[in-house]
C-alpha cells in the first residue's frame, strides 16, 4: 500500500474542534441517572454494567489515568490473581485467565491487560468519565439525601487553596458510588457532614474473609449512596485483600444490579 501521508491538519483546527467536542459532551454530564467515583475495576465494571442496562453512567476519577490500583500486581510482581467466578467477567470483556490448577478457584492475569479491557468495556457500554476530577464536597438535599457531587480540577486541588483559588462545580445524579478503595471518599464526606459513622478504614490481611465480607455488604449505606469494591471493606473496617481482584469485580457487577433494582423501583427520586 506504499507510505502512507498524514492529513495535513491545521494547528486552530485542533484547538477548536478539542473545545467544540469537549464542552458538547461536558453539557451531558451535567446530570446523570448514576455517578461513579472512583475508576478502579470496580468501578469500571459497575460502570460497564449499568450503561448495557441503559442507565446513563458518569465516572469521575481523580487521577489522570483510569484504573486505580489494578495497574499491577503485587509487590512490583506484574501478574494479579483472580478468584472464580470472578475470572469469568473478565473473559467476557477478552482477557485470558490462567487457571492454577495447584490452588482450586485461583486464576492469574496481567494486570495491564485485564485493566485495558476493564477501560475499553466501559467505553464501549457508554459509560462516561471525567479524569483528572476529584470530588470535594455532596450535593445533598430534603434532610440529607445525597443527589450528586461537587468537584474541581486535580490539579487546582494539589496546588492548595493558597496557592490557587478555584471554585468547584456540581455534577447532579441519582445515585452515587463509592468506589473509592482504601480512601472511600464519598463515605467520608457524608461523615464529615455529619450523615454517616466514622470509617474505620480496612483491617489487617485476610484475603478469604476480606473478599467474601466485601460481598457481602456491597450495597446502599445511605440515600442514593452505595459502596463496591475495597471501598465496603474502608467503610466496614474489614480485612484487606492485598494483589487479589476477584471480589472488586464481582462486587462491582452485583452493585449495578442493586442499583438497577433501585432506579426501577424509583425510589431514589
Amino acid at each position: 500500500m506504499g507510505k502512507p501521508k498524514p492529513a495535513p491538519l491545521r494547528e486552530r483546527d485542533i484547538t477548536r474542534q478539542i473545545a467544540r467536542e469537549y464542552y458538547k459532551e461536558f453539557d451531558q454530564l451535567i446530570e446523570s441517572d448514576v455517578i461513579i467515583v472512583g475508576a478502579g475495576p470496580s468501578g469500571l465494571i459497575c460502570a460497564h454494567d449499568l450503561g448495557r442496562m441503559g442507565i446513563k453512567t458518569l465516572i469521575v476519577e481523580q487521577s489522570l489515568a483510569l484504573g486505580g490500583g489494578f495497574w499491577s500486581g503485587g509487590y512490583l510482581m506484574n501478574k494479579a490473581t483472580i478468584c472464580a467466578p470472578a475470572h469469568k467477567i473478565l473473559k467476557e470483556v477478552g482477557v485470558p485467565c490462567k487457571q492454577i490448577k495447584e490452588c482450586p478457584g485461583m486464576y492469574m492475569v496481567d494486570p495491564p491487560h485485564a485493566t485495558g479491557a476493564l477501560i475499553a468495556a466501559a467505553y464501549n457500554a457508554g459509560a462516561k468519565i471525567m479524569n483528572l476530577t476529584r470530588v470535594v464536597d455532596l450535593i445533598l438535599r430534603r434532610e440529607g439525601v445525597l443527589e450528586g457531587v461537587v468537584v474541581n480540577s486535580t490539579t487546582a486541588e494539589m496546588a492548595g487553596h493558597d496557592i490557587i483559588h478555584v471554585d468547584p462545580i456540581a455534577l447532579e445524579s441519582k445515585i452515587v458510588v463509592d468506589a473509592t478503595g482504601h480512601d472511600a471518599v464519598v463515605v467520608n464526606l457524608l461523615h464529615k457532614r455529619g450523615l454517616y459513622q466514622q470509617v474505620p478504614g480496612n483491617g489487617a490481611m485476610w484475603v478469604s474473609r476480606s473478599e467474601e465480607e466485601v460481598m457481602d455488604r456491597t450495597g446502599e449505606v445511605s440515600p442514593n449512596c452505595f459502596v463496591i469494591g475495597l471501598a465496603v471493606a474502608a467503610v466496614f473496617g474489614t480485612p484487606r485483600m492485598g494483589p487479589a481482584f476477584g471480589s472488586m469485580l464481582l462486587s462491582g457487577r452485583y452493585g449495578a444490579e442493586l442499583i438497577q433494582k433501585k432506579l426501577k423501583q424509583g425510589k431514589s427520586i
